[in-house]
């Protein structure tokens, strides 16, 4: 338990400051202050974490934003319970990174800072009881039942019992009526134990005694008295074979791992033995969980292309603070990135390279580990807590100079940014939708880069309309690639028509003759396949086919998808599940079936089509755990697999040299979206899925499965017409007052009654439209899915003009109308979500 409360000797002389404006991970727009002690003054510093009350029970974790002299007027202050950092954790770019993101996004300083800090940081307090040592049980003028007497009975054995020790002493899960029974008794006190969540890797090592690993007589005549303990004599007989102490003396200091030394099904109690008798010394050391790992090649030699490329992203730069590398799908921009890196690497700054998923991390992460090596952090949500505070505190210890990670690792400590590269920079994985700061990584990585003063380098094959329109603008350098590196071409376009199919009876399971062949040529070259689907499951939804009953979520608008694996209904949304009923809930009738088709089912289908191929999935039911991505990429890298099937996950940058047929089952699926980035997302995303295929000097074939061939954007996807393409829709944007031109922000209204939904987002509607600033503002509409667990939803739209000071004064009157409406005792338990730049 910490020490809260402790007092240390007085400095000699008074401070410049006496107070501390603190941020705490709660969703309230200011920094609070409080008291430094005196016995804190010399440790008190900017970005130090800290231990603080906040309210009459809760302890926190918070982060020092500024130290000063002013008491604060509405409340008494408080003081420091204890500072944790002997060096801060956070640097003042970061405090000020942060600030801007919760004015930009719409929310709390707190709130970034919660998103920023990974969970080891944040310490966490936890209600522990112990017994009242004035409480005597003999004399107790309150009777006491069992389960008072079971928990009093507990804590003679221990000092103190958690809440979740009580629950398993009761065999219960509601035990605060006991716990408060006992407290009126005055028999048990409650108190906060504050616990650190970070905790270092401990490792236990043996090493040979130093006399022994140094003498060669000495050893002999060990080995003598050990004759007949072939237990013991087989441990020395290991380490002697792993550390050779007279060729290496060195390493004996370090020692062996214990694990590794008894690995091999040796006994510890042997090892005991040894060690009771002085020939090992047991002992310990804190080791890194991070794998160290020495580069294996230089960076490789690049194009005559690609050199022009690098010569001139380095020459816009020196204008230009951003540049967009609009290079085609297998043009070779990793080897572009990887020589940028190491020039920024030697001039002395940090490197920060972005991608979008954690599935393309691990491909490209093996290929950059091979020149960077150890050299390189990476940061993303499927490591532990403990191994991101090892991240973490690597970039603060300056051991980590180049990190790639997903958008959480905007939040890393840097303090000499030389350049940040976001990688496949168009895609929606950068949103961060919920909780709040609702930010895109890409437009925050841009403002840390200005903060840092280093370069932003956006990278796509396909950038997004708002990028692409700041390079045409003369915002962004532009630099372009329209050659595939080596002898790779782009891949050749088929568009298979199911209604044709289906008119003609050549359909098989939703699947075109043209695909099926083009599948089975590939398979007879013993080239590869990739299956592409965005939707997961085994079918969108289950339906009665005498009276059209559709299962339905019980908690949202949504139906439920039907999972075959696990035998379930499952609302992508909520997470409620429950089990395929027999017989419809609504007429009785047994004859329900599927509809639609999710990766799962495809997978199924195409195992019947082709029963001689080696199928694999790759979804977000089959990648939940840690190695789930790169054990898939592995198999399929490794030829295991003959046909992957997959949501977007397979369209995000994967590189496989035998993939030459890529079939996309369905095309409209894409492009039937009501949203006005509907065909620049399906441009992006055939796009993106095709160049998959052909990446090396076999010509890729993509087949996409349409019911409209004729529709204009498949014909402009097989040109590769990008440019005319951004032409038409910019027209169309700009008509109807959509980004680039304008800002949006989307509020949402929620609350479990409608019709209190319903009044509040009406009453927050008249409110904006009263401000007086130019803009547009729709709505309140209910929103396309009216009802997310068990809460309604109403959405306004505003479109804002792009000027800063136009977008500055509506947040600033947005928040102050959105403290007033929560105000009212009507819309108190009404949540209002505020969505930047929705995407």
């Amino acid at each position: 338990m910490l020490s809260l409360f402790e007092e240390k000797e007085l400095p000699e002389s008074q401070p410049e400051f006496s107070f501390a404006d603190v941020i705490l991970p709660v969703p309230i727009p200011r920094m609070f202050t409080y008291k430094i002690p005196r016995n804190l003054y010399s440790e008190i510093q900017i970005g130090a974490r800290v231990i603080v009350q906040f309210g009459r029970k809760k302890i926190l974790t918070g982060i020092i934003g500024k130290v000063h002299n002013k008491p604060p007027q509405a409340y008494e202050a408080k003081p420091i319970l204890e500072v944790l950092d002997h060096q801060p954790s956070v640097n003042p770019l970061q405090i000020r990174f942060w600030a801007w993101m919760a004015e930009y996004y719409c929310c709390h300083i707190g709130e970034v800072m919660h998103a920023a800090l990974p969970s080891g940081l944040r310490l966490s307090s936890e209600s522990r009881i112990q017994v009242n040592p004035n409480f005597d049980k003999e004399n107790s003028p309150y009777p006491l039942d069992e389960r008072e007497e079971k928990i009093l009975d507990a804590l003679e054995n221990q000092s103190e019992l958690s809440y979740d020790d009580c629950e398993k002493v009761l065999g219960i899960k509601t035990i605060h009526p006991i716990l408060k029974s006992l407290v009126t008794k005055e028999a048990i006190l409650i108190f906060e134990k504050v616990q650190e969540k970070y905790s270092p890797k401990i490792e236990t090592r043996i090493r040979l005694r130093s006399d022994l690993a140094h003498n060669k007589e000495a050893l002999e005549e060990l080995f003598a008295q050990l004759s007949g303990k072939v237990k013991q004599e087989s441990i020395l007989l290991k380490y002697l074979r792993d550390v050779p102490v007279f060729q290496k003396p060195e390493l004996n200091e370090k020692g062996l791992d214990k694990s590794t030394l008894l690995e091999e099904g040796d006994s510890e109690s042997s090892l005991k033995t040894l060690i009771k008798n002085g020939v090992f010394e047991s002992f310990k050391v804190v080791v890194n969980r991070l794998e160290e790992i020495q580069p294996e090649r230089t960076a490789s030699e690049l194009s005559p292309i690609q050199q022009e490329a690098v010569d001139s992203i380095k020459s816009q730069f020196e204008e230009k603070q951003t540049v967009l590398l609009h290079g085609i799908t297998g043009s070779g921009k990793t080897e572009i990135y990887i020589r940028l890196i190491q020039e920024v690497l030697e001039s002395g700054s940090q490197v920060l390279l972005l991608l979008p998923e954690i599935a393309l991390t691990t491909q490209i992460v093996s290929r950059l580990q091979e020149v960077f090596g150890s050299q390189m952090g990476v940061y993303h949500s499927k490591y532990s807590d403990n191994e991101r505070v090892e991240v973490w505190n690597g970039v603060l210890s300056g051991r980590f100079s180049f990190v790639v990670g997903v958008r959480s690792s905007l939040f890393l400590p840097f303090d000499s940014l030389g350049l940040i590269i976001v990688d496949e920079e168009h895609e929606s994985s950068y949103k961060q939708f919920d909780p709040a700061p609702r930010f895109h990584a890409r437009d925050a990585a841009i403002m840390l880069g200005y903060f840092h003063q280093a370069k932003t380098l956006l990278g796509s094959a396909t950038p997004s309309f708002e990028s692409y329109f700041n390079a045409q603008q003369g915002k962004y350098g532009h630099v372009e690639l329209h050659q595939r590196f080596g002898d790779a071409q782009l891949p050749e376009f088929y568009l298979a028509d199911l209604g044709a199919d289906r008119r003609k009876n050549l359909l098989k399971v939703d699947s075109t003759r043209l695909l099926r062949e083009k599948i089975q040529e590939a398979l007879d070259k013993n080239e590869q396949i990739l299956i592409y689907q965005n939707r997961r499951g085994y079918s969108p939804y289950v339906q009665c086919e005498d009276c059209g009953w559709t299962a339905e979520c019980v908690q949202c608008d949504v139906s439920l998808t039907y999972h075959q694996f696990s035998e379930e209904l499952r609302c992508h949304y909520c997470g409620y599940k429950e089990k395929v009923p027999t017989s419809c809930p609504a007429c009785g009738s047994t004859q329900l079936s599927t509809k639609g088709m999710g990766t799962e089912r495809i997978e199924e289908s195409l195992s019947l089509l082709f029963p001689e191929a080696r199928l694999g999935r790759m979804d977000l039911d089959t990648t939940r755990n840690k190695y789930g991505y790169q054990r898939i990429l592995d198999e399929f890298g490794s030829g295991q697999i003959d046909i992957l099937v997959g949501t977007q996950m397979i369209t995000k940058g994967l590189d496989f040299g035998r993939v030459t047929v890529v079939g996309i089952w369905d095309g409209d699926r894409i492009l039937n979206f009501p949203d006005f980035r509907a065909g620049e997302r399906a441009f992006q995303q055939i796009t993106q899925v095709a160049g998959r295929a052909g990446r090396r000097s076999v010509k890729g074939q993509v087949v996409i499965q349409t019911r409209n061939p004729e529709q204009d954007i498949y014909a402009k996807v097989i040109a590769g017409d990008y440019k005319n393409f951004f032409r038409v829709e910019m027209a169309e944007r700009k008509q109807f007052y959509y980004p680039p031109f304008v800002k949006l922000i989307k509020i949402t209204t929620r609350h479990a009654d409608f019709k209190t939904a319903e009044k509040a987002a009406i009453a927050l509607h008249r409110e904006m439209a009263q401000i007086a600033v130019k803009k547009i503002v729709l709505g309140p509409e209910r929103a396309l899915i009216g009802r997310i667990k068990n809460q309604y939803q109403f959405e306004s739209l505003i479109k804002l003009d792009r000027s800063g000071a136009t977008q500055q004064e509506f947040k600033k009157r947005l928040a102050e109308i959105l403290e007033e409406l929560q105000a009212r005792s009507e819309f108190r338990s009404v949540r209002w979500i505020i969505d930047v730049d929705p995407s």
